[in-house]
């Protein structure tokens, strides 16, 4: 972690804004039906995530930074839940809704790992 000189260095941050633009991008393109309430809702907790890892970065005080990962991690969590929501509401197909969990799962575990990394070191 020596090497991150700003938020945009971490594999947390970068990962979470390909996750939010795909999130982004797919809600945009729900029935308007579903664009103001879990269209709204995707966006608004994928946005949440990579803001959190880069707001945490800043605060330069790792108690704050783990707890805006912990933040950023529960969004992850919410958007995994809309994302199954979609999914059962039938605006998402399977595969498109696998591939975004998958990537949502995998995001988490970073998180974790970084909050992990940051307990060990203080």
């Amino acid at each position: 972690m020596s090497d991150v000189k700003s938020f945009r260095d971490l594999i947390a941050w970068q990962k979470a804004m390909d996750l939010a633009d795909r999130c982004y991008r797919r809600s945009m393109r729900f029935p308007h039906v579903h664009q103001q309430v879990l269209g709204h809702e995707i966006r608004k907790s994928s946005v949440s995530i990579p803001s959190n890892v880069a707001e945490g970065k800043g605060r330069h005080y790792t108690p704050a930074y783990i707890n805006h990962l912990w933040i950023a991690n529960g969004s992850d969590y919410e958007l995994q839940t809309q994302i199954e929501l979609a999914l059962r509401a039938g605006i998402v197909d399977e595969h498109e809704a696998g591939a975004l969990i998958t990537d949502a799962e995998e995001l988490s575990r970073i998180i974790k790992g970084l909050v992990k990394a940051l307990e060990q070191a203080r």
